[in-house]
């Protein structure tokens, strides 16, 4: 059996350690625990453990679950890929979005925001690797998105997210997230206004530690909390199976 306390315990000592080893504040690390395939109970064991950021890959599987979670105050994080036909479900669903790639995309969702009137805290993902089985804007494309996200009345643009090339050792991920905070610095450089780059959403179970220590302010952890997942479609990319 899984212990999700103690896991999530465990978690924390890590961001812990991670942040004195580059003499960082805790604080700045928000941890975003990722609940796909999580049901419900274990997602309300992982809160009362202490976790108030959940992470969900696709629309229709947080729109099942939120209604079972409605009485707990959870802060839910769209993490996946989004299709541009669910840019209006999602801003009613989520409370963060980290996977803006395009500027269709934003203009969808900043569409859908003219009936919410407040903004949306936005992310944009860039594919640093360059693999095609993982969405993401292209670092070449990334100053060019900011500066078009950062015009959009309804999103607000907050920073950065990337998934390295998966590898099972975790210093293989270093150089894709010190450069991710280099991006995020020339999109700062570049002077726009509405755009303030502050969060950086990197880093998963097995290398979020090196993300903290380059820099990640956001670390998006699920196997290390709720265990291995047995039960992924076939068709899940990469990317999911990684967190």
């Amino acid at each position: 059996m899984v212990d999700i306390s103690e896991n999530i315990a465990r978690v924390y000592e890590r961001i812990a350690a991670a942040c004195r080893r580059v003499d960082r504040p805790p604080g700045g690390v928000r941890l975003v625990a990722v609940s796909k395939t999580v049901d419900p109970e274990r997602i309300r064991q992982a809160h009362l453990a202490g976790v108030s950021d959940f992470g969900e890959n696709r629309v229709q599987e947080a729109e099942g679950k939120r209604p079972a979670l409605a009485d707990l105050a959870i802060t839910w994080h769209l993490i996946g890929h989004l299709q541009s036909n669910k840019a209006r479900r999602a801003r009613e669903l989520f409370h963060w979005l980290h996977s803006i790639d395009s500027e269709r995309l934003a203009n969808k969702l900043d569409k859908a925001g003219a009936l919410h009137g407040a903004r949306l805290p936005v992310l944009l993902e860039v594919n640093l690797g360059g693999e095609i089985s993982k969405f993401g804007a292209r670092e070449a494309e990334i100053i060019d998105l900011a500066r078009h996200v950062s015009r959009l009345p309804s999103l607000e643009l907050r920073g950065l997210m990337t998934i390295p090339p998966f590898s099972e050792d975790p210093q293989r991920s270093r150089p894709y997230f010190r450069r991710l905070r280099e991006l995020a610095g020339a999109i700062v450089s570049a002077g726009l206004p509405q755009a303030s780059m502050r969060e950086l959403s990197m880093g998963m179970s097995h290398d979020f530690e090196v993300a903290i220590e380059e820099g990640a302010t956001m670390v998006r952890v699920g196997t290390a909390i709720f265990g291995k997942r047995s039960n992924l479609p076939v068709s899940a990319t990469i990317s999911e199976v990684a967190f």
